[in-house]
């Protein structure tokens, strides 16, 4: 499942940047298919990342004692998932998003830290 989840995240940063670069050429309806297929590929990350969240959640019980970093990564992926909706909802209104640029990179950092770095399956658990 983490290599679906990744593929899906991973695919969801390049549709972003796809999407993005066409509202900002002008390319509308381009951008809103883009976008509709990054719409869609939420529900993807989502699925997936539900469904590591319910493993590694279940995997420690009763005595799980990365829990409290595993809620925040839940948080900050639901804040990357925002994040680039807003973007992607303000390029296409052709209004600025620096705002939402910086929430997304601060939120893609911590997940990426506590991801690959802090929580099992990543770097630094093998």
């Amino acid at each position: 499942m983490t290599h679906l989840h990744i593929t899906a995240w991973v695919l969801a940063l390049i549709l972003l940047v796809i999407s993005y670069s066409m509202y900002k050429k002008g390319n509308n309806k381009v951008g809103k298919i883009i976008h509709m297929i990054v719409r869609l590929d939420y529900l993807l990350i989502l699925y997936s990342g539900g469904s590591l969240f319910a493993d590694y959640a279940t995997a420690g019980l009763p005595e799980f004692p990365l829990l409290g970093e595993l809620i925040v990564k839940l948080i900050a992926g639901l804040w990357v998932i925002s994040s680039i909706e807003m973007i992607l909802v303000k390029a296409s209104k052709q209004k600025p998003a620096k705002s939402f640029w910086i929430q997304f990179v601060i939120a893609f950092i911590i997940v990426l830290v506590l991801g690959f770095f802090r929580l099992p399956n990543g770097f630094y658990f093998g």
